[in-house]
């Protein structure tokens, strides 16, 4: 069995206590690895290197601190194969998805190996002759991050890239469900030969970890990929400090789509696309609002491609969808669909059923839902699985509202051809992404973002740089 470590102040280390959690396979439920249950003074060593490390790190000359993000990016390049296959193994996508998330991070330390160089400040025109302004961009201080079990590595590069690339140290917690991968990365970027201190990666209890952490007052900023409840607990802790924060914390991707496309194509694109990663995506398109006309025709569509994708093992080359990640998600998302169908009268029109015909594996059928009731909780709660919900409506005006009737505002899609249509629909729909005629929000080059619970700040783009820097005004009076 394997048993994963920690990294603190540049050593790979175990707990203090000796303590270890389970890993599980999802696509057996199998026992796979360990890894440490952070005690408080391991927690305590970390927050120690990461205040030293920052000293160190926020002096280096913005080109250095480029060249080890390259380092980095070209360590992971080398990896990919070691740390695609953990990934398959803990957290369940198929192989050729788990690659794919590698090449995401890659993307995100070259990325931001060249935003590094481009940290700008200003100067200001002052309102007396004698005095001169200047504005500089400064690093906020040693990080705490904090990352989902649902793309464990990316999630975790969108982190650790731009705080690394400002000048900042930082303390990682990858997701104790699906560690491995995440520490595997880790290992590729601290080969680059960052300063001591400066990367750190824990594992253990959650709360014991984020309490730890953020109520030290010795970590300047926070950022977490996770749900509003967590997100809400993570901000309470962070208030008590005037920590900085950066959170995104979900979605319920609302999808419109209008009759003049090709309908069948978009169809199926949204089918293979809300059943990737097993609808565990928190950009995954959800809510399907179809122009009345046409939704037939899209319906038999999306049936079609659903009932062409092979569920298994994601580490056979068949697989176009994996388990789930773990048995609580899987309850989740069964109890939703039963609620829907059972209590609130929608439809069911596919899937609906865990999979016990593969194995002992966290499977769940890919699911569709028609005429499911505003009402019903699926239609505000993310279910964050392989489900998806298709519904008619007679007017632009309509399907915005009912796109905006959740907590959520993360990404949205809208398909259709109309210049007027797109800029009507993207302009009203609340969210911090809108996809027209594609499903491709997610890149490194700009904000990734939500509005309303959907989170604070912006990952991705120059604007991640924002909230892991602060503003310095420095007023010179000069004779």
């Amino acid at each position: 069995m394997r048993r994963e470590t920690m990294l603190i102040d540049g050593l790979w280390v175990g707990s203090g206590s000796s303590a270890t959690l389970d890993i599980d396979d999802p696509a057996t439920g199998e026992i796979i690895a360990t890894a440490p249950a952070a005690t408080a003074q391991d927690l305590e060593r970390a927050m120690a290197a990461a205040e030293r490390g920052f000293i160190e790190w926020r002096r280096t000359v913005a080109w250095d601190r480029s060249e080890k993000l390259r380092q980095a990016a070209r360590n992971i390049v080398a990896d990919r194969e070691i740390i695609a296959s953990l990934l398959t193994e803990e957290q369940g996508k198929p192989l050729a998805q788990a690659r794919a998330e590698v090449d995401t991070c890659v993307e995100q330390f070259e990325w931001f190996a060249d935003e590094a160089r481009r940290i700008y400040g200003r100067t200001v025109d002052a309102t007396h002759r004698d005095l001169r302004i200047e504005v500089r961009r400064e690093p906020i201080g040693p990080v705490a991050a904090f990352t989902p079990w649902n793309f464990p590595i990316m999630l975790a590069a969108r982190k650790m890239a731009p705080a690394l690339a400002a000048g900042c140290s930082i303390i990682l917690t990858p997701a104790i469900e699906a560690p491995s991968a995440c520490l595997a990365m880790v290992r590729a970027i601290q080969r680059a030969e960052f300063p001591a201190g400066v990367v750190n990666a824990v594992t253990g209890d959650p709360a014991l970890i984020s309490e730890t952490l953020i109520g030290s007052g010795r970590i300047r900023k926070v950022s977490l990929t996770g749900s509003i409840r967590v997100g809400k607990l993570l901000m309470k802790l962070a208030a008590d400090s005037m920590t900085n924060v950066s959170m995104e914390l979900g979605g319920h991707g609302p999808v419109i789509v209008w009759d003049d496309v090709d309908v069948e194509a978009v169809a199926r694109l949204s089918a293979r696309t809300k059943f990737r990663n097993a609808g565990q995506v928190c950009v995954s398109p959800t809510r399907f609002y179809v122009r009345s006309s046409v939704i037939d025709e899209f319906t038999r569509a999306f049936l079609a491609e659903t009932a062409s994708i092979r569920v298994g093992d994601g580490r056979h080359a068949e697989t176009a969808m994996g388990p789930l990640a773990s048995t609580r998600r899987l309850d989740e998302v069964d109890r939703l669909v039963h609620d829907a169908v059972e209590t609130h009268g929608a439809a069911l029109a596919a899937g609906g059923r865990r999979i016990r015909s593969i194995g002992t594996g966290h499977y769940y059928e890919p699911t569709v839902l028609l005429d499911v009731p505003d009402a019903a909780p699926i239609m505000s709660t993310e279910p964050f699985g392989p489900v998806a919900m298709i519904a008619a409506v007679e007017s632009l005006d309509e399907a915005i509202t009912r796109a905006n009737a959740t907590p959520y505002g993360l990404a949205a899609y809208v398909f259709t051809r109309d210049v007027e249509r797109i800029r009507k629909a993207s302009e009203n729909v609340e969210a911090g992404m809108v996809g027209v005629n594609n499903y491709l929000v997610s890149t490194a080059v700009a904000p990734f973002s939500g509005v309303k619970a959907s989170g604070i700040g912006a990952e991705n783009g120059t604007e991640a740089m924002d909230s892991y820097t602060t503003a310095k005004t420095v007023v010179v009076g000069v004779t």
